[in-house]
């Protein structure tokens, strides 16, 4: 963080090199963020599931059992989940950094059935002369055959395809952030729950959890 940075120029100056920066020390720094981030009790998260149909149980159980922010779980492919080593590979997530992240166990019947609609879905696309998916630029130029990959289809493909805007083709994306957040709300709703929380709070009872 920019705090961080300043205190270790400092550091170095002053500890280091014997030369102390005066001159900036009473620089005005970052403020750092006094809110504590929500978290969910165990029976809050189990009560909430309870209340998600499919594929939004899904969609929060990577949240919580994965640790994944919103995005990243939305554009998970189909060559992103392992089931052998029960691993879940994450695509320039924040940062622009790929990393791997846990694939519990108990959500693998349902991703099988995501699967299973995706693969429908797609042979669907293929038999009407689309089939196409949104790529990363670079490897959209060196492979472009892939775009109609089954491997690179989205695990939660939207219902319709749509244009890109990037290519103007009729594509078939991923399902809108918005229809996870509104289950999400329901949810809670359902459940009695009325903490200021969203889907990332899945995010901090996954770290919190763990512990």
């Amino acid at each position: 963080t920019q705090n961080q940075a300043f205190s270790a120029v400092l550091f170095l100056y002053n500890k280091v090199l014997e030369k102390p920066l005066d001159s900036i020390a009473n620089v005005t720094r970052a403020k750092t963020s006094r809110h504590i981030p929500v978290v969910f009790a165990r029976d809050e998260v189990r009560a909430i599931f309870r209340n998600l149909k499919q594929p939004y149980a899904l969609m929060a159980g990577l949240l919580y059992g994965g640790g994944l922010r919103v995005m990243e779980m939305l554009r998970l492919r189909l060559k992103d989940i392992d089931f052998e080593r029960q691993q879940l590979i994450v695509r320039a997530g924040k940062g622009g950094k790929d990393r791997v992240t846990l694939f519990p166990e108990n959500l693998h019947e349902a991703a099988r059935l995501a699967i299973a609609r995706v693969e429908a879905l797609h042979r669907r696309d293929l038999s009407e002369g689309y089939g196409e998916v949104h790529m990363p630029y670079a490897l959209a130029r060196k492979y472009p055959s892939e775009a109609r990959s089954l491997h690179w289809q989205f695990l939660f493909a939207a219902g319709k395809r749509a244009i890109d805007p990037v290519t103007k083709k009729e594509m078939r994306h991923h399902i809108y952030e918005t229809s996870i957040q509104r289950a999400i709300k329901e949810a809670m709703y359902a459940a009695g729950i009325r903490k200021k929380a969203s889907c990332h709070t899945f995010r901090h009872c996954f770290a919190t959890h763990l512990l």
